[in-house]
């Protein structure tokens, strides 16, 4: 499991979320498969900002569960999601 912030908050989470190719985008955690999720923007989304900041969710927060995929081809994955989030 691998939890990390991104600067660009919702926004950034979002583009983060929508540019992975070999994750899936799943709450549950536990798979063969690499997960990821946006908590502000799926799980915890029914909370407000203050909320979420106080359940230490904040709206930065990419949640990574690593699976059996070949590990190059996740790293390749997260640099080119990294890379979309941050606008580039």
């Amino acid at each position: 499991m691998l939890v990390f912030g991104l600067k660009g908050g919702l926004e950034a989470g979002a583009r983060f979320i929508d540019s992975v190719r070999l994750f899936s985008h799943v709450a549950n955690v536990g798979d063969a498969r690499s997960l990821v999720i946006h908590p502000a923007s799926t799980t915890h989304s029914q909370l407000t900002p203050a909320q979420r900041e106080a359940a230490g969710v904040g709206d930065d927060l990419i949640r990574v569960s690593v699976g059996f995929e070949d590990v190059a081809d996740l790293i390749a994955d997260l640099e080119q999601a990294l890379e979309k989030a941050a606008g580039a």
